[in-house]
């Protein structure tokens, strides 16, 4: 029972901070994107390109069976790219997969382990990072948002 509750709770945070990305996203323009206030930090769009492969990686590769190559050095890389809602839609629909894979984990999955990146983990904390990374993530691009449109952006 704690492990169905565990996994639902999983997804339904990675919509939640989908939405409040979206609603992010709407305070800013086109060309505010791809803005970086300096050259150690990352866009917008480059943490909405992070997402989608971390997300992709972590929970449809490692934890779904889905073939996956990611380019991890190229999502940071990327000054320009694709436009906002096309940035969106894509992680929205990572997002909406991951969902269904967490909720279909048998609880044999979560305690079986597998090499992501390089780390030795079982599917909880497979699961637990995905969340956490998007958590966060979801910040920085909700701050790059406030920084960028001020006042009247509907996040709380």
């Amino acid at each position: 029972m704690h492990d169905q509750r565990f996994l639902e709770l999983s997804a339904s945070y990675l919509g939640e901070y989908a939405r409040k990305i979206g609603k992010s996203l709407e305070g800013i323009s086109e060309e505010q994107l791809w803005w970086r206030p300096n050259g150690a930090s990352n866009s917008a769009g480059n943490l909405l390109l992070h997402l989608s492969g971390n997300l992709s990686q972590w929970v449809l590769a490692a934890l779904g069976g889905v073939v996956y190559n990611r380019d991890r050095d190229a999502e940071f890389a990327a000054t320009e790219g694709a436009s906002k809602q096309e940035l969106y839609a894509r992680l929205q629909d990572v997002v909406a997969s991951c969902a269904m894979v967490i909720r279909g984990l048998p609880a044999a999955e979560l305690q079986a382990r597998r090499t992501i990146r390089g780390d030795d983990v079982d599917g909880v904390e497979a699961v637990y990072h995905a969340v956490e990374h998007m958590s966060y993530h979801t910040g920085q691009i909700a701050f790059i948002a406030k920084q960028l449109a001020g006042k009247g952006l509907p996040l709380d």
